[in-house]
Formats: C-alpha cells, structure tokens, sequence
C-alpha cells in the first residue's frame, strides 16, 4: 500500500507549481545572465536534528547529523513518474544499505555520517508522465536537502 495520501498530493503539486515560477535572476535588464543565485552556506546552529527518514517533502531543508548517525531517503514514485537515483555531492557522509524494498519508480538511499562536512542530496523525476499519445512536458521536480556533520 502507497503511504502517499491524496491530500499531500494535492499539497506537494500546488507548492511545485508555485516553487516553479520562483527563482532569483542575477541582472536588472529583460536580457540579464539568466543565472541563479546559489543558497548561502549553513551554519550547524541553521539546520534542524535530522529525522530517520526523509520524503519529498524536506526537499530544501537543511539537517545537522553527528558521526555515526544515519539519514534515510525515500522519495514514492511511479512508473510513469519514476525518482532518479539520490546523489550525494560533498564530504562527510558515506552510503550505507538502505535496506529498503522499492516499488517501481521509488527512489531509496542512506548514508552514515563519517566526518565533519557538508553534503547535497539531490534527485528529480519528471513533472509529466511521459505517454507518446499525450501533449508532454520537460519539467522535472526537483528535490534537494543539505546534510551538514557536524563535529562531536
């Protein structure tokens, strides 16, 4: 059984759609670079005790972890609308069996808190499924946390 409920859903499409339209663009002019402006560095005393396991939801939060503790990920997908693998870029966290068995289009990763330092997981699926006898979409819901370890 799906742990995805129909009123978080709802919820998690209408805050896509309204992160969709945000974004900080360098520039004054109509023309300007286009880039985006990069989140500030957290700070331990910025991020919140991780939770065991984290969803769609947490994407954009920042979580603090000590050595030797665990962060488990677990995005629900489709098939029509399968997660990407979870990256991890950075130092101080090592993957680790998560132990978890995934239904197709899930996307399921852990990772053990070995040293000091920052890490940015990161997947994406796609906003549309993709059906050739339907109008498609290129978009892709993002989903990105920040992993700080933080010394003993």
């Amino acid at each position: 059984m799906r742990r995805t409920t129909h009123t978080r859903t709802i919820a998690l499409s209408a805050l896509i759609l309204l992160l969709a339209g945000c974004g900080t663009q360098s520039g004054g002019d109509a023309g300007g670079s286009g880039s985006v402006s990069p989140s500030p560095t957290a700070s331990p005393r910025d991020c919140a005790t991780a939770k065991a396991e984290l969803g769609a939801a947490d994407t954009g939060d920042t979580y603090c972890l000590a050595p030797g503790e665990t962060i488990r990920v677990s995005l629900d997908g489709t098939t029509r609308k399968p997660w990407a693998p979870v990256k991890a870029a950075g130092s101080g966290l090592e993957a680790t069996n998560s132990g978890i068995v995934l239904q197709p289009g899930d996307a399921s990763a852990a990772y053990k808190a070995v040293s000091p330092g920052t890490v940015r997981l990161t997947s994406s699926r796609p906003m549309c499924p993709s059906d050739p006898a339907r109008v498609s979409c290129d978009g892709l819901q993002e989903w990105a946390v920040t992993v700080v370890v933080t010394k003993e």
